[in-house]
């Protein structure tokens, strides 16, 4: 009984112990949860404000490379150095002129047709032309009428001025007489020069060759009704004359060969109809002055023609033989930009474009010669856009670019 008693205290104490324990093992897990629970949410808020500033270096990344255009490019090929250059030319006749009425009537006959070659002063055509005609038989009897009254005036004058030195008239009588003398004298001169310009007109009738030539058009016919001078229509044109013995050759130089076209030089033609074969020519002379707009030297060759091989109009091939030879690079027609200030190409230089100006030689269609501002190293842009400005960032395409040249 006693010992009992005594043992009660002792298990209410460990009692009191063991909830200690257990309250305070409560609380530890509860504060390494809670610390567990921040350290997660401050990873998550990290890994998010990461996630987030990674995308956005990704997107200005990818904004930035996608400004950045993307070109083609092509390396000019080098050609052989040339002496010569070869330039479209057309042939003209060195004479060359409408012929035209200048008198009223119709056609009576004509002489020559197309094709037929005729001399200085041969008869081309006749022209009936009956008003005329009788204007000029009414113009000469006005002159025989005006012609007696004369020599009637100038009888009447005389007499009268010897009536008045033997005081048998007055003076002023006299002085009508006379004047009167004068008078028809110069009525008698003006007929005259009426008849003179009928005559001329009259001898319009016939029309003559101004010069040798052959005759390329002829748009008149028997009865064709013909109205005088040279300011009608076209289709009042009787014939068309031409003279081919020698034939001009007018051809457009560039500025840069321009000081090697000089009068004198010699030039071959080259016509296709004419394969293996050239045409020596001589240059006559030039304009003087370059074509602002194409940059280019008019430039006269005369070619001997007299055996009638070459015809006017005809386009040609002419050879300029230069004094140097030229260095030349050839590049696709699709990169050249054409610009208010001039040609100009975009060549790649440092990851940046550039707009280079160049001087054009010969003009092969799909290609064009290039005779200064670009060398065979230089990286062009093929298909530049019209918007390529200088210093605009570029990056050149890993794909070959001949196809796109192409």
């Amino acid at each position: 009984m006693t010992t009992n008693e005594k043992k009660e205290p002792e298990t209410q104490f460990e009692g009191t112990v063991q909830d200690k324990s257990h309250g305070a093992g409560v609380g530890l897990a509860t504060y390494v949860i809670l610390a567990a629970v921040a350290v997660i949410f401050v990873i998550v808020i990290a890994v998010g404000f990461i996630s987030r500033q990674k995308a956005e270096a990704d997107l200005k990344q990818a904004t930035a490379a996608a400004a950045i255009a993307t070109v083609n490019v092509i390396y000019p090929q080098a050609g052989a150095p040339t002496d010569e250059i070869v330039l479209p030319g057309n042939t003209q006749a060195f004479t060359d002129a409408p012929i035209f009425a200048r008198t009223n009537g119709y056609v009576k006959s004509w002489h020559v047709d197309i094709g037929t070659r005729v001399k200085k002063g041969q008869l081309l055509a006749e022209i009936e032309t009956p008003e005329v005609d009788q204007q000029l038989q009414q113009a000469r009897a006005d002159l025989k009428t005006a012609q007696a009254n004369l020599r009637q005036a100038e009888i009447t004058a005389d007499r009268w001025e010897a009536l008045w030195k033997t005081d048998s008239v007055s003076k002023q009588e006299t002085d009508v007489a006379v004047s009167a003398f004068h008078a028809m004298k110069a009525t008698v001169d003006s007929n005259m020069s009426n008849v003179r310009r009928l005559e001329e007109l009259q001898g319009f009738e016939k029309i003559y060759a101004p010069f040798d030539g052959v005759i390329t058009a002829r748009n008149t016919d028997i009865g064709a009704l013909i109205n005088s001078g040279a300011s009608t229509t076209p289709t009042q044109e009787l014939f068309h004359l031409a003279a081919i013995n020698t034939l001009r050759v007018f051809v457009n130089v560039p500025q840069l060969y321009s000081q090697a076209v000089r009068p004198g030089a010699t030039a071959s033609l080259t016509l296709d109809e004419f394969p293996g074969k050239s045409f020596s020519g001589t240059i006559a002379r030039n304009s003087n002055s370059i074509d602002p707009a194409s940059r280019t030297l008019l430039v006269e060759v005369d070619v001997d023609n007299r055996n009638g091989t070459l015809l006017p109009g005809a386009y040609v091939r002419v050879h300029l033989k230069l004094p140097q030879s030229v260095n030349s690079v050839t590049i696709p027609a699709n990169t050249l930009l054409f610009r208010s200030e001039g040609l100009r190409v975009g060549v790649v230089r440092n990851g940046r474009a550039e707009l280079v100006p160049l001087t054009i030689g010969r003009d092969y269609g799909n290609s064009v010669e290039v005779l200064s501002g670009l060398q065979p190293t230089d990286a062009v842009i093929v298909n530049p856009s019209d918007s390529l400005i200088s210093g605009t960032t570029v990056q050149v395409n890993a794909a070959p670019a001949q196809a796109a040249a192409q």
